[in-house]
């Protein structure tokens, strides 16, 4: 089905993309358009005249907005797609169309919310938002995007309805996004799914024209998003933040009397309800995601699986977890067949599934959770086993943690009284997972903290960094002498748990999470080492330098320090800005100084 857009909705009707939207403002009249130029064109010129075109501020946030509905002939279909130039493809499509409904065993009757994750089809452009790079470097690691995969945000509604031949209205409404940002995307759909299934069409129309006027999501920044007469009011971590706090509640104003929601975070789920049927195995689910372990999550409908999933990858936070991830699954997903093959070992992933058909299909995978229906705040379901795997025969089997793994710590009874205290004193579930939280968070750090400890010391001395040589390379990281360094500056300085911890850091160091930090860590301390080098640089008389040499190697030198230039634009480096500029001043004065055939052959590659 194709929308058409809103004439006057496009750039021409916002200010700059970062500049904050305080309220909902008054929407402009349509624009008086010249015969034979349709409104987009209008519009795309203005856009263009102000270094803007028409959906940049959508496509900041969103990539598109799709409606699946059920159709008795094809089944699940794509009925939207907004805006209708978001490009798709045919493989896509169908994992969306799949993925945004319930299994029909589920039996979601009413409003259902979930998310879920797939793979984005290889070879095709990516036509990420010229800006998002830039705001990419200030999130924290494991918020940054991943080029390779979608985010589906859904809001499923099936209700009795005896006009339809099969009685029942089934629809969804769908976001698709590359920031994990789940509860900010489910609260967007709270806001809006409703009253889209009855006003259709023009009412999504005008919500996504609300969208394309919002400002960039800027990490650290307070935004002012509105929607369909809502404000609401978010602010986005950056990697500098502590982590654990919660900076919007700091300056929640009393001027926000227009403010409709106030968010306190944008992407955590609640950790505590998700974790309650087996948070006395918290610790050893803690150290199966830290260890990259494959883990099926087995849930009687896609909200608790997907859920349950996305509790499992944020316990390891603020560490990134590296593998795949599916918080909802089904047996028509486009990678089924190589994550259900029993000819190789289970990959590393998390799977969340609702199908009865994957208690057979996946019963040789090492570590199951099987949870039944999660019970709203205040109640407190049995406390599941661990169970061997072989008793593990069909969805119906009794919850619990089908698995032989035997944890490397000791568990950690403190954490475990204090939640249960917490339940028979009727605490609530948000304060709960504050508790929760921060136990997974000082956990982490202690097992993180002496790796970061040894990495920093594989670093060059700055001494050691010469302007005339290339930058000195990191010392190698030798499993071995790290292991030395733990008797002393070891995870006990931190924590109080005992264990095995030096068997956990031998597993760990084998493990797509160890491989996935350590390349992010080594690529941020090899750019440390060039901004170093950059400023050694910038601290040499240089035009004393080419006083003393031939012109040649003059403009030899000319040429690599403009691509010094180009590699710290490019890459980010972490340089202070009047580094740059100096470097572009002694350029510059190296140029002049050349005879003036040289200065225009230099000056125009400086152009180009």
């Amino acid at each position: 089905m194709a929308l058409r857009g809103l004439a006057g909705s496009g750039p021409g009707s916002r200010g700059p993309l970062d500049e904050a939207v305080a309220a909902d403002k008054e929407r402009e009249a349509p624009a008086v358009v010249v015969a034979g130029a349709t409104p987009e064109d209008d519009e795309e010129d203005e856009g263009r005249s102000r270094g803007l075109l028409r959906w940049d501020g959508f496509s900041a946030w969103l990539h598109c907005v799709c409606v699946v509905g059920f159709d008795l002939e094809l089944g699940q279909a794509v009925e939207v797609i907004y805006p209708q130039h978001s490009k798709l493809t045919d493989k896509e499509k169908t994992n969306i169309c799949y993925l945004s409904f319930p299994d029909s065993n589920s039996g979601c009757l009413g409003d259902t919310q979930f998310c879920f994750r797939f793979r984005q089809s290889s070879g095709r452009r990516v036509s990420l938002h010229h800006l998002l790079d830039q705001f990419d470097k200030d999130l924290p690691v494991y918020l940054k995007k991943d080029p390779a995969y979608f985010y589906g945000y859904v809001y499923f509604r099936q209700v009795r309805d005896k006009t339809r031949k099969r009685g029942y209205f089934q629809k969804s409404l769908v976001l698709i996004s590359k920031l994990p940002y789940i509860h900010f995307f489910h609260t967007v759909l709270k806001q809006i799914a409703p009253e889209y299934f009855e006003k259709n069409e023009p009412y999504l129309e005008a919500a996504c024209n609300d969208v394309d006027r919002w400002p960039a999501p800027v990490p650290g920044k307070t935004l002012y998003l509105p929607i369909m007469g809502v404000v609401m009011k978010v602010r986005i971590p950056t990697c500098h933040d502590k982590p654990g706090t919660t900076q919007i509640v700091q300056f929640t104003q009393q001027g926000d009397a227009h403010i409709s929601v106030i968010l306190p975070t944008v992407h955590e789920v609640d950790l505590f309800r998700c974790f309650c049927p087996v948070f006395l195995h918290s610790q050893m689910l803690w150290e199966l995601v830290l260890l990259g372990e494959p883990l099926v999550v087995m849930a009687p409908s896609p909200s608790e699986s997907s859920e349950t999933v996305l509790a499992l990858v944020n316990c390891i936070s603020p560490l990134k977890y590296f593998s795949d991830f599916r918080p909802y699954f089904t047996i028509h997903d486009s990678e089924f067949k190589e994550y259900t093959t029993r000819t190789q070992a289970p990959p590393s992933v998390i799977l969340g599934v609702t199908n009865p058909f994957f208690a057979k299909t996946l019963q040789h995978w090492p570590h199951i959770i099987r949870i039944g229906d999660l019970k709203p705040a205040g109640e407190i379901p049995k406390q599941v086993k661990v169970k061997k795997l072989k008793n593990l025969k069909t969805l119906d089997s009794k919850p619990g943690v089908y698995t032989s793994y035997k944890p490397y710590l000791n568990r950690d009874e403190d954490i475990i009284k204090q939640l249960q205290k917490g339940v028979q004193q009727k605490r609530p579930s948000e304060a709960q997972s504050v508790i929760l939280r921060r136990y997974f968070l000082e956990l982490t750090q202690s097992f993180i903290i002496p790796l970061e400890r040894y990495v920093a010391s594989l670093m060059p001395l700055q001494k050691s960094i010469s302007p005339w040589k290339s930058p000195p390379q990191l010392r190698q990281f030798l499993p071995e002498e790290f292991m030395k360094t733990l008797e002393k500056t070891g995870p006990q300085l931190t924590s109080r748990i005992k264990g095995d911890w030096i068997g956990l850091y031998r597993h760990f160091l084998k493990s797509p999470n160890f491989d996935g930090w350590f390349k992010t860590r080594r690529k941020e301390m090899t750019q440390k080492l060039e901004a170093l080098h950059l400023e050694a640089l910038c601290e040499e008389d240089l035009l004393l330098w080419t006083q003393k040499h031939t012109e040649v190697e003059t403009v030899d030198l000319v040429l690599k320090l403009k691509n010094k230039l180009l590699q710290a634009d490019r890459e980010h480096l972490p340089v202070k800005p009047d580094t740059m500029e100096k470097l572009r001043t002694h350029i510059d004065a190296i140029i002049l100084a050349l005879p003036e055939d040289l200065q225009g052959i230099l000056l125009k590659t400086s152009m180009t």
